[in-house]
């Protein structure tokens, strides 16, 4: 998914492998940039897991221009104050609970996309998995 205030930026979804950079879009979002065009933005699933090519910045939301380190260089895709229909949902939490928004990311740092999330199946699909009965 990509945050609504990144609707008018070109993008494509999130493949397993991607390396993929942090990066501020005309919106004044920070979103992931493809490899292949740093105006494309790269819509990432909800449960979808990165690593860091080293540990991640933040921008505090309390103090413009300034930068602090999280020690953590793995994280899950997540979505936040979904019920808020005109704030950034996008977020990324860590191992030790932590979240933050991934608008709040330091532009430039590299992530590696390691595991999409298993793909949701539906009543039908589950029926077609299921053992026949044997006739005997």
């Amino acid at each position: 998914m990509c945050d609504y205030s990144l609707h008018q930026v070109k993008s494509r979804p999130a493949k397993v492998g991607d390396k993929l950079t942090t990066r501020q879009f005309d919106s004044f979002t920070t979103g992931f940039a493809a490899p292949e065009d740093a105006n494309m933005a790269v819509c990432v699933l909800p449960g979808t897991e990165l690593a860091f090519a080293t540990n991640v910045s933040s921008h505090p939301r309390w103090a413009f221009g300034w930068k602090i380190t999280i020690k953590q260089t793995t994280a899950i895709f997540r979505q936040v104050n979904k019920d808020e229909p005109h704030t950034h949902h996008d977020a990324l939490e860590f191992p030790d609970g932590h979240f933050v928004l991934l608008t709040h990311l330091v532009e430039g740092q590299e992530a590696t996309v390691l595991q999409l999330p298993a793909k949701a199946a539906t009543a039908t699909e589950m029926r077609t998995h299921e053992p026949l009965a044997l006739i005997g």
